[in-house]
């Protein structure tokens, strides 16, 4: 991750007073026209009036964008999805650009319930890595388990694509190299970034079982 800009030291600006006149008042000096306006000592940048160094906002970091597509078929997992998108935006250096409509569709080499589904587009100053620390975090305080693969679960988080990035190792492979395969998650990324979806792909997956859910 790029280390964020940060304002240069630099002492407060600020000239010195005129010393105190001796022995009287001065002399006025004869006029021959309009005084000078006299100018405030520039403030350095990216300092506040106290000299603390300026507050930056997240949009101030340098960004990805990425795509987290959600799932859940525990509980009521139509809120835990909503709760979820809402959440992804409070990840540090992270603000959701888009939503996608909620889906509903039947498992897909995963056994339970129904899943709801959705996909969110972000911006985000994290690296690959941190980035999905953060959305496993989440899914932990969601109460995930992991029983056994492909079990029912409370939430899902899956990270999708994360800028240009091509990765593969054990922890972490990008694009995700299901996410082609699933209906689930190309019909809510298609809404969102169509772009980013073949019609190709789309064919593919067309036989799954998928209603968007309309409120």
């Amino acid at each position: 991750m790029s280390a964020p800009n940060r304002p240069k030291d630099g002492k407060s600006g600020g000239g010195q007073g005129r010393p105190p006149s001796r022995g009287g008042p001065s002399p006025k000096p004869k006029s021959s026209g309009p005084a000078p306006a006299r100018r405030s000592p520039a403030r350095p940048a990216g300092k506040g009036s106290a000299g603390a160094p300026a507050r930056r906002t997240r949009e101030d970091y340098p960004t990805v964008q990425a795509f987290v597509a959600i799932g859940a078929n525990l509980g009521d997992a139509r809120a835990a999805v909503t709760a979820a998108m809402d959440a992804i935006g409070t990840i540090e250096r992270t603000v959701v650009t888009a939503r996608s409509s909620l889906y509903r569709s039947a498992p897909v080499d995963a056994t339970g319930p129904d899943f709801i589904n959705a996909v969110v587009a972000v911006r985000t100053g994290l690296t690959a890595e941190a980035f999905l620390a953060e959305l496993h975090l989440l899914e932990e305080q969601a109460g995930r388990e992991r029983p056994f693969p492909n079990a029912p679960r409370t939430l899902d988080l899956d990270l999708l694509m994360h800028g240009n990035a091509i990765k593969d190792t054990p922890a972490l492979a990008l694009p995700h190299p299901r996410m082609r395969d699933r209906a689930f998650v190309l019909k809510p990324l298609a809404e969102i970034a169509p772009d980013k979806v073949p019609r190709a792909a789309l064919a593919r997956v067309s036989s799954q079982v998928i209603e968007r859910i309309r409120d």
